[in-house]
């Protein structure tokens, strides 16, 4: 089946989200599924069909240390860094480790 996965065609024989991820040998509770533009609960993945033609964009968490602060770049463009002691991004500079989330 070709899919689009973080807009690059790819084919895959699975037909669900879940034996997706088991392709990809991804470990599940670190990966954030969005299809066609929806994002898809984990719960939802085994029965949440695939079809010809989906776009799937798909992040894994990446644990981090510190040593990532405002002046230096992320890990990727691309990534979502998330503070992992912040409450919000206001107080983003005073925490000391980072969660990224990179597509994969």
């Amino acid at each position: 089946m070709n899919l689009t996965i973080n807009g690059e065609p790819q084919i895959f024989s699975a037909e669900t989200l879940g034996a997706l991820v088991e392709q990809l040998e991804m470990k599940p509770d670190r990966v954030a599924i969005e299809l066609n533009r929806e994002i898809v609960p984990r719960d939802r993945w085994p029965q949440t069909p695939l079809h010809e033609g989906d776009r799937l964009e798909i992040v894994q968490f990446v644990g981090g240390g510190s040593g990532y602060s405002r002046r230096s770049s992320p890990p990727s463009p691309s990534s979502i860094v998330i503070p992992s002691k912040a409450r919000d991004l206001e107080s983003a500079p005073k925490a000391d480790s980072w969660h990224v989330w990179q597509p994969i």
